[in-house]
């Protein structure tokens, strides 16, 4: 959960920068739980209610998170060196969506690249500080 607060929260509309892919796919898996669990509930309640009220209210959430989510997959495309155009990508019917899922699902670049420092990468700089004060 905290990787989901950190895109919405911490993030929201940030497109520079690099994102991890424990990041990406934390994301991900907790959007398709709310939206597992919203349609879940939305199948009971309007057959009670005869409304579509729940969905409604699941398409305000998601209209609300677009704009993490395309900063998210943008800084996640910068983590393998792609600029955030690659993104559409997914217009491509099915070749595009596999290309895409593959490009997301590979490993970073060690060590900064043009977008930035690697996300993974301690900051190693505070621990000889540490070391320093010690001798």
């Amino acid at each position: 959960m905290k990787w989901y607060l950190k895109v919405v929260k911490d993030n929201y509309a940030n497109f520079s920068g690099r994102a991890r892919r424990k990041e990406y796919w934390m994301f991900v898996l907790v959007q398709l739980i709310i939206l597992i669990l919203t349609l879940s509930y939305a199948s009971l309640v309007d057959d009670l209610l005869g409304t579509p009220i729940v969905e409604s209210i699941l398409g305000f959430y998601f209209l609300a998170t677009l704009i993490p989510w395309l900063a998210l997959n943008s800084r996640r495309l910068h983590d393998i060196g792609k600029s955030g155009g690659y993104i559409f990508i997914n217009l491509i019917p099915l070749i595009g969506r596999i290309w895409y899922i593959i490009l997301v699902a590979t490993t970073g670049d060690y060590g900064s690249n043009q977008y930035g420092l690697d996300p993974k990468q301690q900051n190693f700089d505070e621990i000889d500080d540490i070391g320093r004060l010690n001798e």
